[in-house]
């Protein structure tokens, strides 16, 4: 397919057409940071704005490459005014097209923001992104920090968030694009493209429960477990490095594209934070937005301690994640591992959450808090032997997923071996899952 040109003779930095990607039609506009060092004038948002709005039009996905050092000083108060209408067309944009930025460079000022609108970000090692610069930053605070530091590549990956994807250059970068777009469908009134496999989907799963250490303690990689259950053990994870105690990526069980959350054992042992709370709702929010069920694996003791996660606004971010499962209406499956404790419970996608099929493996433990915790404030008082009992009684009684599944809590309890076949199975069921939404103008999420 030859490339169609979007307003191909506007003066600045930025070019746009409809082109091909790895067979798939976009909406692609480059930033050329061989421009003006890709400074967005009037006429260069201009041309951003076009192409959100064609891509919205057209139902085609929206890819962005970017280079730019801001807007256009020469334009003065005309630029600030082009990049507002590209960023509002970005916004509309917003789960009804996906829409993706390659930073290959820098992302200065305005421009950074658009990466905080789009669905995915990919960066390249040497790009980097900020709203103030390391001039600003020294002036105002009088840390002196450069720009690898202050909004490289790997700060974003590690402690904003911002990166999906972190690649080494440009050709990979785009590859990324490609491969994260064959999970998704082109609009939000498509579903996901199927994917061939050979795969059986009543292929057993044994190796699954064999990840889980023995003590109720011990630490696991839980990417061992997702890709057992995926075709052909491939998954593409998305924001690895940054908040990883939650784990999020995409898979195809039974050659249906599907997100997977997973609590991850080996970072903070699994408690859900901040970070985490708000990548995962991001994450659920997006699949909704496109059609892919979510399949979330659980294993958390409850959410981290601490006064200053309380005083950083635990209870508003954490709502995020009970908000985002909330509002899903896609398929949603919801398998116990191991441990499934108090609010972390219900915030994980728990049966009254709303989920389509919750499952349990036996040894799963659901309840308010551990024994351990159980017993430290029920038998405060108590001599190590009472306590050691008051223990096993707890276990025995109540940390197993039975008590749950006999008041419907779970649907499921099942040997990890069939684990793979039961959401093969769930997914067939559920393909034709519709919601009636309430009308209205929009939610209010708790940001």
């Amino acid at each position: 397919m030859q490339p169609l040109g979007l307003r191909a003779r506007m003066p600045g930095a930025a070019r746009a057409d409809v082109r091909e990607l790895d067979d798939r039609r976009v909406v692609w506009v480059e930033v050329n940071g061989d421009t003006h060092k890709g400074a967005l004038s009037f006429e260069a948002s201009s041309v951003i704005e076009n192409a959100a709005r064609a891509a919205v039009a057209e139902s085609l996905p929206l890819v962005i490459v970017m280079a730019s050092s801001g807007a256009e000083i020469r334009d003065g108060f005309a630029a600030l005014h082009g990049w507002g209408l590209a960023a509002r067309a970005l916004t509309d944009c917003s789960g009804k097209v996906p829409t993706f930025i390659v930073v290959d460079g820098p992302a200065v000022s305005g421009p950074a923001l658009l990466l905080g609108i789009v669905d995915h970000v990919v960066m390249t090692d040497s790009s980097y992104a900020f709203v103030s610069g390391p001039t600003m930053v020294a002036d105002f605070t009088g840390i002196v920090v450069d720009n690898e530091e202050l909004g490289g590549s790997a700060a974003h990956a590690r402690h904003t968030g911002s990166a999906s994807i972190v690649v080494p250059d440009l050709a990979a970068g785009v590859a990324a694009v490609g491969q994260l777009l064959t999970y998704f469908p082109d609009h939000a009134d498509a579903e996901p493209p199927a994917f061939p496999t050979d795969d059986p989907t009543d292929r057993p799963t044994p190796e699954a429960g064999d990840a889980i250490p023995a003590a109720s303690t011990g630490s696991y990689d839980v990417r061992t477990v997702i890709r057992s259950l995926a075709d052909e053990g491939d998954f593409l994870e998305v924001r690895s490095r940054w908040a990883a105690n939650l784990v999020t990526g995409f898979a195809t069980v039974g050659g249906r594209p599907v997100g997977i959350l997973a609590n991850q054992p080996m970072v903070l042992a699994g408690t859900l934070d901040i970070p985490a709370s708000q990548k995962g709702a991001r994450f659920v929010a997006f699949c909704d937005a496109f059609n892919l069920p979510v399949i979330t694996l659980v294993d958390t003791p409850g959410f981290y301690p601490g006064k200053d996660l309380e005083w950083r606004g635990m209870i508003r971010h954490g709502a995020q994640l009970v908000f985002a499962y909330g509002r899903a209406t896609v398929p949603r499956i919801c398998v116990i591992l191991r441990k499934s404790y108090g609010g972390a419970y219900i915030v994980m996608d728990s049966k009254r959450m709303g989920n389509d099929l919750c499952l349990a493996w036996p040894w799963a433990e659901l309840a308010v808090m551990g024994a351990g915790q159980a017993a430290a404030i029920l038998q405060r008082r108590a001599t190590p032997e009472e306590k050691a009992a008051f223990e096993a009684d707890y276990s025995e009684r109540l940390l197993n997923p039975y008590v749950a599944a006999e008041r419907g809590y779970v649907d499921a309890v099942i040997d990890p071996s069939d684990t793979r076949s039961v959401i093969c199975s769930a997914l067939d069921a559920l393909v034709d899952k519709r919601e009636h939404l309430p009308g209205r103008k929009h939610d209010n999420s708790p940001l």
